[in-house]
């Protein structure tokens, strides 16, 4: 038997050492994000903000590339879950798309312990935060869909959703499968595309489709055996008085209301706060008559039960295609002099509402794009009330936003130490069409919709309090969904990181905007990340289908 050598054996089992340190410490959920970034939103808060200030608006111009991680659709070499004969299901989100496009990535990576955890549809990567090579790859063989926002992770275990709405666990040492279970019937038209969150021992999952073929739904499952511990509907059945917003319980419970974004959780008040899809059929509301709860909404849930606490409607009866699922941030604030738990968020409908988070009380609605045209004001709750004239016609209306929203599910930022919330919106518009025979609608009902040649988008900084705009950067010539990416990231050097719809990750100074430093990555696909690794403070951001890692050298 022949011996390797000392050298061989120390590099061994340095890079053993390196790639395995150990499970996650729950208790870094409850932290500002340092030298980890332990679930989607970095922390509960959704507020995309890091204590870091190693750098800082003096020295961000020295920023430089550390590693690029590129993932790959090929399965050689990769450790294989799923059906070995699944078929690509054609149309939206099916594999052969997938494979046309490349492996994009939508998600916002895990760092936990000096390894990355990134997800695309039906895949999942461990990575060297250090490096960026490769650790392992897993394959889920079943069908895509159109994004993946990410992974949770509780101890050593990671949870990821699939595409053919599974939900599938692995072991995060080795990538190796643990258990799948099925969210939905095999062949349903859902998509299962958002990240899992851990709150207590719950792994906190929700299915979406816009397909008119059923309800949303949140659910928690039982990390260690994925048994269903509570499930919650986005529309409401017989017995809830929300049902009385649909014109029968057969469009309820066709109505749809999809997950497509993670939640935030308060854990001193035990809320989780969820953000629900748009009501089905999509763009013809004349066979749902009513305000279609609990869709096109936020509603705070006991992670413990599932049970209601209350819920806030931003685009009652919606036709439009303005799904709530952006990012509902927790800011702790002064209003009228006195602390307040407050719930801020940015909607596709071009409205910035904030909120009471423990009641769910309207405090601001304010348009932060100029031209939104869908509403005729507020009624004696803080909540809008929809113009009529601005459904979709026959003839085609023309609305302000266009379907795509004044923004979309990147993740915005906010900090406490500027006041502001940042994020990419796009002022432009479509034209609405409805088809002129629409006794039985289903699906989106609508024969098109049409975007405008009119293209204004910008990041915008809003003061939290007011939601009035401190500064914006016009990005000219670009509107649609390009405008509303990427997401943002706030740290306390002081630097905003976000990126332009041409394609460039940008570093500014968070209080006025100037631009302090840009590196040309592409078309940037998710939001930006930053944790502090061997004195590093690294700042990760993903563009198609590659990961790229800047620091201080």
């Amino acid at each position: 038997m022949k011996t390797l050598p000392i050298s061989i054996l120390f590099v061994t089992g340095l890079i053993a050492t390196l790639h395995a340190q150990g499970p996650l410490d729950s208790a870094l959920l409850m932290k500002p994000t340092v030298d980890a970034w332990p679930t989607y939103h970095g922390d509960y808060s959704g507020r995309h903000y890091s204590t870091l200030q190693q750098i800082t608006t003096e020295n961000a111009h020295s920023l430089s590339l550390a590693w690029i991680f590129h993932t790959t659709n090929s399965t050689d070499g990769a450790i294989l879950g799923g059906d070995a004969a699944a078929v690509a299901a054609p149309g939206r989100g099916g594999a052969a798309a997938n494979a046309a496009r490349g492996a994009t990535i939508k998600a916002i990576p895990l760092m936990v312990n000096g390894v990355i955890y990134v997800s695309t549809p039906g895949h999942a990567y461990a990575v060297d935060a250090r490096t960026g090579q490769s650790i392992w790859h897993y394959y889920w063989r079943g069908r895509g869909a159109i994004g993946n926002r990410g992974m949770g992770m509780y101890g050593g275990w990671l949870f990821m959703e699939t595409g053919d709405n599974r939900i599938v666990s692995l072991n995060a040492a080795d990538g190796h499968e643990r258990w799948h279970k099925d969210l939905v019937a095999n062949g349903a038209g859902d998509f299962s595309t958002t990240a899992p969150v851990i709150i207590h021992n719950r792994v906190i999952v929700g299915v979406a489709g816009d397909s008119g073929t059923g309800r949303g739904w949140v659910e928690s499952l039982d990390p260690e055996t994925g048994d269903l511990q509570w499930k919650w509907s986005t529309t409401p059945g017989p017995d809830d008085p929300a049902i009385r917003t649909w014109p029968n319980a057969e469009a309820a419970e066709k109505g749809s209301g999809g997950i497509w974004q993670p939640p935030t959780y308060d854990p001193e008040l035990n809320l989780m706060f969820i953000t629900t899809g748009q009501a089905t059929p999509t763009y013809n509301g004349r066979s749902r008559e009513g305000s279609n709860l609990y869709t096109s909404s936020v509603v705070a849930l006991n992670p413990d039960t599932g049970k209601l606490a209350w819920y806030y409607q931003f685009s009652p009866h919606d036709t439009h295609d303005w799904d709530a699922t952006e990012v509902p941030v927790m800011v702790d604030g002064v209003i009228d002099g006195k602390p307040r738990k407050l719930l801020a968020q940015a909607n596709r409908n071009g409205y910035y509402f904030l909120l009471d988070r423990t009641n769910g009380k309207s405090l601001v609605v304010k348009p932060f794009v100029p031209n939104v045209n869908a509403y005729k004001g507020l009624d004696a709750n803080g909540v809008l009330i929809p113009d009529s004239a601005k459904e979709p016609s026959p003839d085609g209306t023309l609305v302000f936003p266009t379907s795509d929203g004044a923004v979309n599910y990147p993740a915005p930022s906010f900090s406490p130490d500027t006041g502001l919330i940042y994020f990419n919106g796009s002022n432009n518009a479509s034209i609405y069409y409805v088809a002129r025979d629409a006794t039985d609608p289903t699906g989106f009902g609508r024969a098109q919709e049409h975007h405008t040649l009119y293209n204004d988008s910008s990041l915008y900084a809003l003061d939290y309090k007011t939601g009035e705009v401190k500064w914006k950067h016009p990005w000219p010539g670009q509107g649609w969904i390009g405008g509303t990416y990427p997401g943002a990231l706030t740290t306390a050097g002081g630097v905003l990181f976000s990126g332009d719809p041409y394609g460039n990750f940008i570093a500014f100074e968070a209080k006025t905007g100037k631009i302090l430093w840009h590196a040309p990555t592409g078309g940037i696909s998710n939001t930006p990340e930053t944790y502090m690794l061997d004195g590093h403070q690294y700042v990760v951001i993903g563009a198609g289908d590659a990961l790229y890692a800047f620091y201080l050298q």
